[in-house]
């Protein structure tokens, strides 16, 4: 089986969501390479055509956007 550039991008980006929140306890950091492994896979639902994908994905990377904003501050 051979896959697509398109294909490849979306695996990398939810492997990457996936390592990400597994790892979120460790540091702030690893929430905010979440919400941009979020942001990818938005982009990825868009240009694969699945619209609610991108959707629900971007809603996510707007949560934990948020969610490292907090975990920010209360550090300061």
């Amino acid at each position: 089986m051979i896959m697509d550039r398109l294909t490849l991008f979306g695996l990398l980006a939810v492997t990457a969501m996936l390592v990400c929140y597994a790892l979120e306890d460790r540091s702030r950091w690893f929430i905010l390479a979440f919400a941009a492994a979020c942001a990818l896979g938005s982009i990825y639902g868009f240009l694969q055509g699945a619209w609610p994908f991108g959707l629900v994905e971007a809603a996510w990377a707007a949560v934990a956007l948020r969610r490292w904003n907090v975990r920010r501050s209360a550090n300061a």
